[in-house]
């Protein structure tokens, strides 16, 4: 697929298209001279970034977009958190793109919370006992210290079945892929790292709060993205602990622009912005005369931590491209500045508001330590959303980003069109 400049931008319940334009920070790597249907193919990415069983979401719009264009492929794909499971499924999955988004669509059917994270009473007990002791005893480290509240071993083992890391490879030779990129957050450093696997020119790159490695992908990389911060241990890789990617990742759209994307299309989970919602009056009223619950908090900071990063992005990449059209024409733009075009794609409702419609089943003792957070008030549904790898409401999930991205297909045509994808 290759970038094109288009005209205009619009803005729509679910979706942002935009063309805007974002500095190249590193060289484009893309053969010159003669555009060929590969090089063209490279340019546009892929990124999903996190949000627990919000992903179920991205799934369903790639079955929406893969079912109207069949022979869709995306060059380059990066993800962090739970997107950067779909992202490692889509990349090392042996077969095209719509075949890639169908078996992962089974997979997430097969997903429960019991497969995906288990809390035991001894592990609580341990827990509570290592903090005491560390508040005690002023202890720091060690094989006693606390490693978060769940255990991800049950997702560790439903991946190591149905990932084959070794298909990314083998995509990258055949030419169906240039570039896959995951990132984690060191616990050691105040940088997002970015895992890099690709052809042998991709770049790499170190910038002032992020740099790239490249390596050969591994679940470590995959299960260390995902390891939100308190509720589940740091994964080590090679010499360091990591946490998911989301957490000091400011810059979400700037691994595949290193990688030399120039269009990138984006699954979010947050609602329109520009949309106005107002909460139920009985959420409203619970606010103002209740404190919140840890629930309600720690759903906050899951909200910052997942969503605002990419809106942000979205909206520097927007003012670089108006400051860009502002320039005299013939001019040429500064810095290699290049266009870069966007598209957002939003689900049309809150994701969290559909708990309360669904019939969800957590693990009994899931159950108990989300209720003692404050976890079944109705203003805390947004932190039990994240949790709820539960068939009914992932299910749910997935046919909503269905239903959105046919909604909006005549944005998504135009998007694809115009860089080459259709």
């Amino acid at each position: 697929m290759a970038a094109r400049r288009a005209g205009g931008a619009g803005t729509r319940s679910g979706v942002v298209d935009r063309t805007a334009q974002r500095p190249q920070e590193e060289p484009a790597t893309a053969p010159e001279g003669e555009e060929t249907d590969l090089s063209r193919r490279w340019c546009t990415a892929l990124v999903l970034g996190g949000g627990g069983a919000h992903a179920a979401y991205q799934v369903g719009v790639l079955a929406a977009i893969v079912e109207r264009a069949p022979s869709l492929e995306f060059p380059i794909l990066t993800g962090v958190s739970a997107g950067a499971i779909n992202i490692a499924h889509l990349a090392a999955y042996r077969g095209s793109l719509a075949a890639a988004v169908d078996a992962l669509r089974r997979e997430w059917g097969r997903l429960t919370a019991d497969r995906v994270y288990r809390i035991s009473p001894m592990r609580l007990a341990r827990t509570g006992l290592r903090w005491l002791g560390a508040m005690a005893f002023r202890r720091h480290g060690g094989p006693g210290m606390v490693r978060g509240l769940m255990d991800m071993e049950p997702l560790r083992r439903f991946l190591a079945r149905s990932l084959d890391l070794r298909g990314i490879d083998e995509n990258i030779a055949a030419g169906r892929l240039r570039a896959v990129a995951i990132s984690a957050t060191p616990y050691a450093s105040d940088q997002t790292v970015t895992f890099v696997q690709g052809a042998e020119d991709v770049p790499t790159w170190r910038r002032a709060l992020r740099y790239s490695l490249r390596t050969h992908l591994t679940l470590d990389h995959v299960m260390a993205s995902a390891a939100i911060p308190i509720l589940f241990p740091a994964v080590r890789v090679n010499d360091q602990f990591y946490g998911d990617g989301s957490v000091r990742q400011t810059a979400p759209f700037a691994p595949a622009i290193h990688l030399g994307a120039r269009a990138l299309v984006l699954i979010s989970s947050r609602p329109d912005p520009e949309t106005p919602r107002v909460p139920r009056a009985s959420v409203r009223a619970q606010r103002e005369r209740q404190y919140p619950s840890l629930a309600e908090v720690m759903g906050m900071l899951l909200h910052t931590a997942f969503l605002d990063a990419p809106e942000a992005d979205a909206e520097r990449l927007e003012r670089i491209n108006r400051l860009l059209e502002a320039c005299p024409a013939g001019s040429g733009a500064p810095d290699g500045l290049k266009p870069i075009h966007l598209l957002v794609l939003r689900p049309s409702q809150d994701l969290g508001s559909l708990v309360a419609a669904q019939r969800v089943r957590l693990p009994p003792l899931v159950r108990w330590v989300v209720r003692g957070m404050g976890g079944e008030r109705e203003a805390a549904a947004g932190f039990l959303s994240y949790l709820l790898f539960d068939p009914a409401y992932t299910t749910a999930l997935i046919d909503l980003g269905y239903a959105d991205a046919h909604r909006e297909w005549s944005r998504i045509e135009r998007f694809l069109r115009v860089t080459g994808g259709t």
